[in-house]
């Protein structure tokens, strides 16, 4: 075990990662990959939900968060439940080289830490799907769009302010250092907390809208 200590470049320096591979590809080039992956479906789902749907632009801008959330807790979160020995990777896979470099800011994974694989589940089996239904329906105006935008924002904001705090409750350090704390660690979390709050706020006032035009009615 000794000869593994300290040739890697997470934190702690003593966390054992046998046959631990480097990154093949450089930490802009692994960020411009995820970026532009996102991009496209930002795009696609802006095009596709303007060309079969009536939504507006919020809509669609709702639309592309939802399906960009499913597709990844789908796709890139998928991957680390099958493959949680991402580190010894050797072929140059693009969610293990994604994997590898966000563990910079995060160790958890790599020790395969219970708690962040139990939120990971959550995320996969239910969030993911759940967010990719709650983008169809809001593309294709279902009366429930709005309960499961809140439902599954509500999901997503719990799991993120779990997996935030956990380590200020420990008082444990996962991160490699202040500048992969503050850009991976915060920075590319702080979506998952922004958004679905918003979406929680908006979605709460259409209901509470739609409820008070129920009651007009009725009355």
């Amino acid at each position: 075990m000794e000869g593994h200590i300290n040739i890697h470049p997470y934190f702690p320096k003593d966390l054992y990662l046998p046959d631990f591979t480097p990154n093949f590809l450089s930490p802009l080039t692994i960020l411009t990959y995820f970026a532009a992956a996102s991009i496209l479906v930002f795009t696609l789902t802006w095009i596709l939900s303007g060309l079969y749907s009536k939504a507006s632009k919020v809509e669609k801008l709702v639309i592309g968060w939802l399906t960009f959330n499913g597709l990844m807790h789908l796709t890139l979160e998928l991957y680390l439940v099958f493959r949680p020995y991402f580190y010894k990777d050797k072929t140059g896979n693009i969610f293990a080289e994604i994997w590898k470099e966000y563990s910079k800011s995060d160790s958890r994974y790599l020790s395969y830490d219970s708690t962040t694989i139990a939120l990971e589940g959550l995320s996969i089996f239910i969030l993911g799907p759940a967010n990719l239904l709650a983008a169809y329906a809001v593309a294709t105006d279902k009366c429930y769009k709005n309960v499961l935008q809140l439902v599954t924002s509500l999901g997503e904001l719990y799991g993120v302010v779990i997996f935030l705090t956990i380590p200020f409750i420990e008082g444990k350090q996962y991160s490699a250092s202040p500048l992969y704390f503050y850009a991976y660690f915060v920075g590319a979390n702080f979506p998952w907390a922004l958004i679905p709050l918003i979406i929680i706020t908006r979605s709460w006032k259409k209901i509470c809208e739609a409820e008070g035009t129920i009651k007009r009615k009725v009355q």
